[in-house]
């Protein structure tokens, strides 16, 4: 059962990375094309934090150790801080543009973790 939680861990961070992808593409088009895109952009972000429940609880059920839990947890505070930095654009826009920069974390981390989840997942070569 661990092996199959472990096997759930790796696609859902592997579908965080290409949505983290996805997402900044749709900023991207709310950008250069259509500032109404920028809805997409919102709206898909809130469906794909969902991911970020998956890929805590896989981590620990398939007793990953507290390197992935602990990156886990991790994502998900740094992708609430996303809605955090929109909510202070009017108040305090100087904060509020650390909203892109925090994407790109997330997204980095997330390549991290993943990353390390697939390489897990490799056996060790016999010396």
């Amino acid at each position: 059962m661990t092996s199959a939680f472990r096997l759930i861990h790796l696609a859902a961070i592997s579908l965080f990375v290409v949505c983290c992808v996805v997402q900044i593409f749709l900023a991207g088009l709310g950008v250069f094309s259509d500032p109404a895109q920028f809805e997409a952009h919102r709206n898909f972000g809130y469906t794909f934090g969902l991911l970020l429940l998956v890929i805590l609880i896989a981590a620990i059920a398939g007793r990953m150790g507290r390197w992935q839990i602990g990156m886990a947890i991790l994502l998900m505070v740094l992708f609430a801080l996303q809605s955090v930095f929109v909510a202070l654009r009017s108040s305090a826009p100087t904060i509020a543009a650390l909203h892109p920069l925090n994407g790109f974390l997330i997204l980095l981390v997330a390549i991290v973790v993943a990353r390390a989840a697939w390489t897990s997942r490799q056996p060790i070569a016999a010396p």
